[in-house]
């Protein structure tokens, strides 16, 4: 089964990281990814470029307009996707992302979506 991991961060959070701490969490995340990647269990990993946009219908026409489309403090920086045998497993890598230990109680998170499979099975 397929999982999507959203990485929400909070910009005020990021901004007190000092560059030597955000120098050994980008290894420590890298070591992270690497170890997913070694097992066979991560599809993909990608940063989100800070500039969105959002399609949403005003009427009959789809109206484009920067940035997400709710207000919020959080927002997605990154993503990763992993192929697991079992939920437990998705929340077991979930619970063990470094950047979890940034700004505890702040702010920030992962979301765990079990993604569908292309003939709409959810499992």
């Amino acid at each position: 089964m397929k999982y999507l991991m959203l990485i929400y961060g909070n910009e005020e959070v990021w901004g007190t990281v000092g560059g030597g701490d955000l120098a050994a969490l980008i290894g420590e995340v890298d070591a992270f990814n690497e170890a997913l990647r070694a097992s066979g269990e991560l599809v993909d990993v990608q940063g989100l470029v800070s500039q969105p946009r959002a399609v949403r219908l005003t009427g009959d026409t789809p109206v484009v307009t920067d940035g997400p489309y709710l207000e919020a403090k959080e927002y997605v920086g990154s993503y990763f996707v992993v192929d697991v045998d079992s939920e437990q497993r998705a929340l077991e890598i979930a619970r063990s992302y470094p950047g979890l230990r940034l700004g505890a109680g702040v702010g920030g998170g992962i979301e765990i979506w079990p993604l569908m499979s292309r003939d709409g099975d959810e499992r």
